[in-house]
């Protein structure tokens, strides 16, 4: 029983106390970075923003034709609710570790601060660090990271995330759509995956307005994009993949996105995918499954054929 006073509670995911401490209802373990014999498939980790500790892992193929082969470039965001989990965590790293092999793609895993220590919007704010990175690296003079210089395509880069991942890749592609402070010519971002995307749908949410006390109304445009359809239709991508899940507590917000999408004017090419029966991120918790791996097939083919 616990003998300090509870403040503020989300179930699932973490309370806080009235002196302030923070307790998480889950913590992540820390799988380091890796190669592995079997997929070919080689990782490292870089710190991009030592103040913030604001880290990339990077996942690189098995290189199968020359030494200088190009992969296409995906820049991923881990979900947990803007509160749990990690880049680093064995659930992300597995996964992560087998995307690249099986959909042939170089990818960058964001590592960004979690709130509620760290309030909304730090982990747009890291995330948007990273994405800065990564188009220095397309730099030729700016670049100096090998497997990115030697083996991204920039031509062909695409955004990707799962639950509030997929928030930020969406709010990442957003910012290069409209901020001033622009990417730069390097990166030609091509498309956007996001899996069991969590956005409001204009009803109170506990997580989102303690996290973001600058703006804890369900509207924000970060959190609710579907809300602001003149904003949506300035997506700079031309190819969007929506996948949700049938059962899923969160279903209805990737439908919602799908169809503001699909009315808002945006002239690119949107899908929507879903598995049926199959509850949040079960992809994550059932990998070897067999819808699993249908989840990762359509994720495949639009990473090739987008390209």
């Amino acid at each position: 029983m616990d003998s300090k006073e509870i403040d503020y509670d989300v179930p699932t995911l973490f309370k806080v106390y009235k002196d302030g401490s923070i307790e998480k209802y889950r913590k992540h373990d820390y799988a380091p970075p890796s190669d592995n014999p079997i997929t070919g498939v080689r990782s490292k980790d870089i710190v991009v923003v030592p103040e913030n500790n604001v880290t990339v892992r990077l996942y690189l193929p098995k290189i199968t034709q020359n030494d200088d082969q190009k992969f296409p470039l995906l820049v991923y965001f881990h979900g947990g609710g803007f509160v749990i989990e990690s880049a680093f965590s064995s659930y992300y790293h597995s996964y992560l570790h087998s995307l690249a092999a099986e959909t042939n793609v170089l990818i960058v895993s964001v590592e960004y601060r979690l709130a509620p220590e760290h309030k909304i919007p730090a982990c747009y704010d890291d995330s948007w660090a990273a994405m800065k990175w990564v188009s220095q690296q397309a730099n030729s003079e700016q670049g100096t990271e090998p497997w990115l210089k030697n083996h991204a395509d920039f031509s062909r880069v695409f955004l990707s995330g799962d639950s509030a991942g997929a928030n930020i890749a969406h709010n990442m592609m957003m910012r290069a759509s409209v901020d001033e402070d622009k990417l730069g010519d390097g990166l030609k971002l091509v498309g956007m995956a996001l899996v069991h995307p969590y956005f409001g749908n204009n009803e109170p949410d506990g997580i989102w307005s303690y996290c973001c006390p600058e703006n804890p109304n369900t509207d924000d445009p970060r959190f609710n994009p579907a809300a602001h359809p003149n904003l949506l239709s300035k997506l700079v991508c031309t190819k969007i993949l929506i996948c949700t899940g049938g059962a899923d507590f969160i279903r209805d917000r990737g439908w919602t996105y799908y169809e503001s999408l699909k009315k808002c004017g945006w002239t690119g090419e949107v899908e929507l995918k879903e598995t049926e029966g199959e509850e949040h991120v079960f992809h994550l918790v059932k990998p070897t499954c067999e819808r699993a791996k249908a989840l990762m097939k359509w994720l495949a083919d639009f990473f090739q054929q987008s390209s």
